[in-house]
């Protein structure tokens, strides 16, 4: 209760916040969902070109796992059921995309139960986990090196079961050149359509970019995250070339790698990324000067899975710090004192 001038009360409504995704639209969780698949399908399908159709069985494979454990978590412990929201799917999905089609059936399906149980649902399950399920499953996934470093080449098909021969189907990738110091083998265009090695759904950096402009242009995502997280690769990249081309490098730089995939689907994640714009943009940028940063410095090729999760533990912080000031906060304090206003 207040009191008003005039010995008047008013009463206060209490107001109920609810678990994050927060949109202002008339579609649920399941809409958003189904958006995020469409707009990774087209990538999927160029995988399945390129890579063959493990990828799709490692991809359905992945999904199923994933909602099978949520629901049979949520389940045993007699929780309110949510693995039909289509999140799940989305984790399972993007997990099977940022990893290369050599991986084994059994490594997959771990990282699948590392990121539904120990990421999310211990967690309290959707809106509640304050890391990427996907991203910590693929870093947790890096305890085996030799299986997530195996990648093939593109039409080099390897059979849809069984065991896969990393010395047989080992190949190079651009990252592998762009951390020597030199450019990619590969022409430009070839890592702009996907016809690199690489993992299975993060190759084809136009589909990725056009499944990006889709969810868009369907108010699925805000633009400010993957931009500000792809100009500061862009900019540091053409700055600092490494005694390349600036333009070329930068360019390879963008289009290798899961910095498309990462910008695009991860970091934009409704729960683990800062909801004021002022937070997304300072968010996109701590994302890519850390993946530059790895990328230049560090032992492993790629940064944008490590970065992406050591963000994701400052977006509470940066909320707080790049809030919207209330209506006459800037005014309160220039005059370095408080205003009454009275009626």
């Amino acid at each position: 209760m207040t009191r008003l001038p005039g010995g008047k009360k008013e009463r206060r409504l209490g107001l109920m916040v609810s678990l994050p995704p927060h949109v202002h639209v008339r579609e649920g969780t399941s809409a958003i969902m189904l958006d995020v698949v469409v707009a990774l399908l087209p990538a999927l399908a160029v995988a399945v070109y390129f890579f063959g159709l493990r990828v799709m069985t490692l991809s359905l494979v992945s999904v199923c796992a994933c909602v099978v454990l949520e629901l049979g978590y949520q389940t045993l412990l007699k929780k309110p059921i949510t693995a039909w929201d289509g999140s799940a799917m989305v984790t399972g999905l993007l997990l099977a995309m940022c990893l290369p089609v050599t991986i084994p059936y059994g490594l997959l399906l771990l990282g699948d139960a590392f990121a539904i149980i120990v990421v999310k649902q211990l967690y309290g399950g959707i809106g509640r986990n304050v890391f990427n399920p996907a991203l910590c499953a693929r870093a947790f996934l890096a305890s085996f090196p030799v299986q997530l470093s195996t990648f093939t080449s593109p039409t080099a098909y390897i059979p849809v079961w069984g065991h896969v021969d990393a010395d047989a189907v080992a190949s190079a990738t651009p990252l592998a050149s762009l951390q020597a110091g030199k450019l990619p083998a590969e022409p430009l265009r070839y890592l702009f359509v996907g016809m690199t090695g690489g993992s299975m759904g993060e190759t084809c950096a136009l589909l990725l970019l056009l499944g990006g402009a889709f969810l868009v242009l369907r108010h699925v995502i805000s633009p400010r995250i993957p931009l500000s997280y792809l100009g500061t690769v862009a900019l540091l990249t053409v700055l600092f070339p490494m005694g390349n081309d600036p333009v070329t490098w930068m360019l390879c730089q963008l289009f290798s790698g899961g910095l498309m995939l990462g910008a695009v689907f991860m970091a934009t994640d409704y729960t683990t990324s800062p909801v004021t714009h002022g937070g997304q943009i300072a968010y996109g940028i701590g994302c890519g000067v850390i993946t530059v940063l790895i990328r230049y410095f560090g032992a492993y090729p790629e940064g944008v899975c490590y970065a992406i999760l050591i963000m994701n533990a400052f977006a509470w912080l940066l909320d707080r710090a790049l809030r919207p000031r209330r209506l006459g906060g800037r005014l309160r304090g220039l005059l370095g004192r408080k205003t009454e206003v009275r009626p």
